[in-house]
């Protein structure tokens, strides 16, 4: 890749954005957010720490895909203030945020999004999909480096290279939403935004693309925003939970810690039928990598 890189571009290749080394890559202060009358949002404060996976949680109608749209600038907030890697999100006007250069741009670039199902362009291939953000962020890039880098994420995601060339119309609910995780992952970004990203798959391949993000998470370093309401996520993957209710973020913490508040919602949901379900597995998982680790150990000890 670095090979081909050079040959297109030799001196003048685009250089990388420095990683953002601040403690909070997204803070959120007295956000607002309403729709005629219903207000949704009212003095909500968030951060989202670096190099973690945030798992947000919340009844119907709590927001949470609208705080999301609010961060990356596809909703304006009534009111607070929202920064993303130190800069101000909010007060810019159209011309900041497409014009080449600007520092909304380039915080744009380091941030990739895996909307709801996919959200995929039914007219384009899964390996067109994955260049549109390169495509409107790089329009220089030849197509030789634009199918290459296509190639490359697509299998980064475990899709078959087969696939590059498919509709969305050709895949699976699950291929769909790892072309999906193609995509917004082109940029190389330090931030990832889920929405509902294991909805409608089935238990294997939820489970499977759990799996897929934690391990992408620990190799490529980035933070990730994740909505969600599947509580096997939340075990599996999540650092924190921030729960959504009452208009604002009522609590953030280890699932352990959200379970010791008194809060209706909160132990309805982690203590209900599903969520001591969600525990049980868990903790067998737990179990299992315990045992499976100490396997490992004696048959080193004996080989030693």
């Amino acid at each position: 890749m670095n090979r081909l890189v050079d040959e297109i571009f030799g001196e003048n290749k685009p250089e990388r954005y420095e990683r953002f080394r601040g403690d909070y890559p997204v803070r959120v202060r007295g956000v607002a957010n309403s729709f005629g009358d219903q207000v949704i949002h009212e003095g909500l404060d968030l951060d989202v720490c670096r190099g973690e996976i945030l798992g947000v949680v919340g009844g119907s109608g709590t927001g949470k895909s609208v705080l999301m749209r609010s961060i990356i600038g596809l909703q304006n907030p009534d009111a607070g203030s929202i920064q993303v890697f130190g800069h101000n999100m909010l007060g810019e006007d159209e011309g900041d945020v497409q014009e080449e250069g600007t520092e909304a741009q380039d915080v744009r670039k380091r941030w990739g999004v895996l909307f709801q199902g996919g959200a995929l362009f039914s007219t384009l291939t899964v390996a067109e999909n994955v260049q549109v953000p390169l495509r409107e962020f790089y329009p220089d890039f030849t197509p030789r480096l634009l199918d290459e880098l296509a190639r490359y994420k697509i299998n980064l995601v475990g899709l078959p290279a087969e696939s590059a060339n498919k509709y969305p119309s050709e895949l699976s609910g699950g291929m769909k939403k790892r072309a999906g995780l193609a995509r917004a992952l082109a940029m190389d970004p330090d931030l990832l935004f889920l929405d509902e990203p294991t909805a409608g798959l089935d238990p294997i391949g939820a489970a499977k693309f759990d799996e897929l993000t934690k391990s992408l998470q620990d190799t490529l370093g980035f933070t990730v925003f994740l909505i969600t309401h599947d509580l096997d996520t939340l075990h599996a993957i999540c650092d924190r939970v921030a729960v959504l209710a009452d208009r604002k973020v009522i609590a953030k913490g280890t699932i352990d810690e959200l379970i010791q508040l008194d809060h209706e919602w909160i132990t309805e949901y982690f203590t209900g039928p599903r969520g001591r379900a969600a525990t049980g597995a868990n903790e067998q998982n737990a179990r299992m990598k315990r045992n499976e680790q100490k396997a490992i150990d004696s048959a080193l000890d004996g080989k030693a």
